[in-house]
């Protein structure tokens, strides 16, 4: 056969797919005109839709600042003006951002335009009552709102978001009828192009095979290098889980071995001491009172650093209660001056209708007293300690910047001073337990962390802002307290009156030699003891002697614990008092880290001085 009999054969073939092709480039152009008019079709019912949900909520709104002006007006607190104001500050963009929507629409332009006056009439009604009521013109402000003109515009703005929604629900039926319309073309249209596409399938399915060879070599060498990704992306997250580890340990290694450098230290101290006085005892030799005034200091060292460990872990117990910043600060100014030295100037800049936090009064103190003493050794030759106040605000985003921050309102504290400064990777590090730049001898490396701990517990925030050789600030902010303000704890009179032999005292503690030390100081001064090692025993005890007037008990103890107790003896003898003890803080009597109401605790250790003054306030407390 010639190649032009080849030729004539092949034509009609070419000729036939030339034609299909056309046909279904033909259909499946008019398919995508029809699916792109359905696409307008559905952005059109969409954004109808949006302009709906826009003026429900608009309606919401100036329903909620409506609601929120009669809080204010009906109780006078200034906390039912905030949906008012959002609303107030909402509705204007709302405004524009519906205006922007329905551009296309000459009528809902119009209509937008006459519902923006009546909200503005009604905005501006609703602040002309709340500006009378905050200027004392409350009279004033019922006296507008009886008139009912209110009630009307309310009325109207409802009939005319009414009325434009309405027409969008019209205009999305209208639109929807369209795209079904489309659909349906659309439905046609696919069953004309599936024959012909099944026509040319089995042209097609040929080069299908030999393509699907092609993409199946390549799946498999991109199989191959998808499985190399992962084995590196897991030996990289093994790496860094290494390094997570590594780090962790390493701060628990810093931590532990400050705390057994300073605890050994203590000891040492402690025991030369007793051995000595001992010896000396022994030998009937005087002259031991510095030795045992040694083996004392130590012991309130040792005190100190547990209370800040404590703090640096947040779980020491918080006796929270009502402060003023300024107050409070006013009253340090002397304990300030006294502590800093007279090289250091102080400057106080106190706040306008600074708001009132809530705080552990004397963990607060102590705290600008820890962070006042860093600043001042940060200044050797001298310097200025500016302590200024302050509201501040702290947002979302700048809780999303900084983790354990809630967003809201918080009376700021910020101390500065015009020291030497701290590079970057110093101040990053400054609240980690142990760490100090001061030379040995100098500092713990506990201070800043225990503030940070206490601020911590205390739902706060405290952040350092430092440049080398311009200074340093440090700002707390707390959580500002709103309602009425607590009353304060009574503190124990600083003359302490002594015990009396009438007072009764039960002392419940499970180690021995705790028992024996605590039953022997009361005894010392002045009261009538009685002990116990164990809850069952105390309750018989209590049962058998009503004379006792004082439950001291710790706190955690085998079997039941001393809050257990406490309930039970209460049950037994409500006008009993109960002094709880304990060396470590669990949720029997501390909740969130602060003290539950009613209670009171002495932490150990304590001295005889600080169990007199305890004993004696829990019973002369009515």
């Amino acid at each position: 056969m010639n190649d032009a009999s080849k030729l004539r054969r092949l034509f009609p073939l070419n000729r036939y797919l030339f034609i299909t092709s056309a046909l279904t480039a033909a259909i499946v152009a008019g398919m995508l005109w029809i699916g792109a008019n359905i696409t307008t079709q559905g952005q059109w019912v969409r954004h109808s839709l949006l302009v709906r949900d826009q003026l429900t909520q608009m309606l919401i709104l100036t329903r909620r600042a409506e609601s929120s002006q009669r809080g204010f007006l009906l109780t006078g607190r200034d906390i039912y003006l905030a949906p008012y104001q959002a609303a107030s500050g909402q509705l204007p963009s709302l405004l524009a951002n519906t205006g922007e929507l329905v551009q296309d629409n000459p009528a809902q332009t119009a209509a937008l335009k006459e519902l923006g006056d009546l909200i503005g009439r009604k905005l501006a009604e609703l602040q002309a009552t709340v500006d009378d009521a905050v200027a004392g013109r409350r009279d004033a402000a019922m006296a507008a709102v009886n008139t009912d003109a209110g009630m009307k515009l309310m009325e109207a703005i409802q009939s005319q978001i009414a009325a434009m929604t309405a027409t969008e629900e019209q205009l999305v039926a209208d639109r929807r009828a369209k795209a079904a319309r489309s659909i349906s073309l659309i439905q046609i249209g696919s069953i004309v192009v599936f024959v012909l596409i099944c026509a040319m399938a089995a042209m097609i399915g040929f080069l299908t095979r030999r393509s699907f060879r092609e993409l199946t070599q390549a799946h498999d060498q991109l199989a191959l290098a998808n499985q190399k990704l992962q084995e590196e992306a897991q030996q990289r997250e093994q790496i860094e889980a290494q390094f997570r580890q590594a780090q962790k340990m390493e701060a628990v290694g810093q931590l532990t071995g400050g705390i057994a450098h300073d605890f050994n230290n203590m000891l040492q101290v402690i025991t030369s001491s007793l051995q000595i006085v001992r010896r000396r005892a022994g030998n009937g030799e005087m002259g031991v009172d510095k030795f045992l005034e040694a083996a004392a200091a130590a012991t309130d060292r040792a005190k100190t650093l547990t209370h800040r460990l404590l703090a640096f872990a947040r779980k020491q117990p918080l006796e929270p209660a009502a402060v003023d910043p300024n107050k409070l600060i006013a009253g340090m100014s002397d304990l300030l001056r006294s502590s800093l030295g007279e090289r250091v100037q102080i400057e106080l800049v106190a706040a306008a209708g600074l708001w009132n936090v809530k705080a552990d009064t004397h963990q607060l103190e102590s705290a600008m007293v820890n962070i006042a003493i860093n600043a001042r050794d940060a200044m050797p030759d001298g310097g200025k300690l500016t302590i200024e106040t302050g509201n501040a605000f702290l947002d979302d985003a700048y809780a999303r910047q900084h983790t354990e921050v809630e967003p809201g309102q918080y009376a700021m504290i910020a101390i500065t001073d015009t020291g030497r400064g701290m590079p970057p990777e110093v101040a990053a590090r400054a609240f980690d337990p142990f760490f100090t730049t001061k030379p040995p001898g100098m500092g713990t490396g506990l201070g800043l962390s225990q503030v940070y701990g206490f601020i911590k517990q205390s739902r706060g925030h405290i952040n350092i802002y430092s440049e080398v050789g311009s200074g340093t600030t440090v700002k707390i902010y707390l959580p500002r307290l709103i309602g009425e303000p607590d009353t304060a704890r009574p503190e124990a009179s600083q003359k302490t009156r002594p015990g009396d032999t009438g007072d009764v005292v039960l002392v419940v503690e499970d180690d021995f030699l705790v028992r024996q030390l605590s039953t022997e100081s009361l005894r010392e001064l002045g009261y009538t003891v009685l002990e116990c090692s164990s809850a069952a025993k105390a309750l018989a005890t209590l049962e058998k002697h009503p004379e006792v007037k004082l439950l001291f008990t710790d706190v955690v103890m085998p079997e039941v614990n001393g809050k257990a107790l406490a309930d039970a003896a209460l049950k037994l003898r409500p006008e009993l008092k109960v002094l709880f003890t304990t060396g470590y803080t669990t949720n029997a009597v501390v909740h969130g880290g602060v003290l539950d109401p009613g209670v009171n605790l002495l932490s150990k250790p304590f001295s005889l001085q600080q169990l007199a003054a305890k004993v004696r306030a829990v019973l002369d407390h009515p």
